[in-house]
């Protein structure tokens, strides 16, 4: 398999111009389900599983989970300041360096596992609580300069949602777990 295909296992996210209700609602119902897809995949695995890398010089699982919940919890901050302000400029962090933290390196994946459960179950509750003004709201990455509406912002993380749940299902499938 190819670097590519293992570094991006559903392709990489493409913004559109707009989304449907439909379009929202469906990238509600991948984010809201991803909690418990991990737990189904992962719910038999052992340390070693946990500290294999879904490619060459990847991250581990372990480092892959924490990601997601670090990844996550900084969403549902950005997506609350976004309804709670006008435009505001998000903070950025370094996820590179938040992967090789020691938590993300030693810490059980049962405690990210746990912290997506409830980000999650928040995260969805307010989502699903928007309407169309709201999904216009934004707010601006001080990195880039670039302004995210919300309704980008869901459909960008029910992507990061699939690609990192199947960079795990991926690595058990070629490994046969």
């Amino acid at each position: 398999m190819d670097i590519e295909q293992l570094k991006y296992p559903i392709g990489k996210f493409q913004f559109q111009d707009s989304y449907t209700p439909a379009e929202v609602k469906s990238n509600i119902q991948i984010i809201s389900a991803l909690p418990s897809k991990f737990i189904n995949l992962l719910g038999g695995w052992d340390d070693d599983k946990y500290n294999t890398p879904y490619r060459p010089d990847g991250w581990t699982i372990r480092q892959l989970i924490h990601h997601v919940a670090d990844s996550h919890m900084n969403a549902y901050v950005r997506c609350r300041l976004a309804m709670t302000e006008d435009n505001p400029v998000i903070k950025p962090y370094e996820e590179q360096l938040w992967a090789e933290l020691p938590d993300a390196k030693m810490a059980q994946v049962e405690l990210s596992i746990q912290l997506l459960r409830y980000i999650h179950l928040r995260w969805v509750l307010l989502l699903n609580s928007m309407d169309e003004k709201d999904l216009a709201r934004t707010y601006t990455h001080p990195a880039t300069g670039r302004v995210f509406r919300l309704d980008e912002v869901i459909a960008n993380y029910a992507w990061h949602s699939e690609h990192h749940y199947q960079h795990a299902f991926q690595l058990a499938a070629r490994n046969n777990w």
